[in-house]
């Protein structure tokens, strides 16, 4: 599976993938930018909060919950904007922060907590080149070398079945 975009489109990207199937998640972003004009942070921010509901709800809606995910993306936004300018790189960048201080910053995210966070910082060190100083321990098992556990994982058709095959027999352990 490939990426599209830089850095600061991933937030809003892994964001989406709540609830629904990686591959509509990932449409999400660029739904947003084909209505708006413009994939930006700033924008998103400032929206009338019913314009951008709208937005997001018109078929095909970017999420089976619309409404809700507009009101946490644009929380997102908001505070992306007010805490780092909306520049979302600065998460990782700013002061070079050590991985331990990385997953701090992105467990104070609005949505995310400490499990979204560590695939995320393990998106960053797998797939974008972000690699802090203890970026792996940080993210925990999702940061591990050749894992499947998570979209941290996913390059391609192959890997993306391997995930969803470690989250099928994840899911029938804890039924079991």
């Amino acid at each position: 599976m490939a990426r599209s975009g830089g850095p600061a489109v991933i937030h809003p990207r892994r964001y989406c993938d709540q609830q629904i199937g990686m591959e509509k998640a990932f449409k999400g972003p660029k739904v947003i930018l084909d209505r708006m004009g413009v994939f930006d942070v700033h924008r998103i921010a400032e929206a009338d909060p019913e314009e951008f509901a709208a937005l997001v709800s018109t078929p095909p809606a970017i999420h089976r919950f619309p409404g809700s995910m507009a009101k946490r993306l644009q929380a997102l936004a908001q505070f992306l904007v007010e805490h780092y300018d909306g520049k979302v790189e600065s998460i990782w960048k700013q002061g070079k922060p050590d991985g331990a201080e990385v997953l701090k910053r992105l467990t104070k995210l609005p949505g995310f907590g400490d499990q979204k966070a560590r695939i995320f910082l393990a998106l960053l060190g797998k797939q974008m080149g972000v690699r802090p100083a203890g970026w792996r321990e940080a993210a925990g098992a999702y940061g591990e070398e050749g894992s499947r556990r998570s979209i941290a994982d996913v390059v391609d058709a192959t890997s993306l079945g391997e995930v969803r095959a470690f989250k099928k027999a994840a899911k029938a352990a804890v039924k079991a």
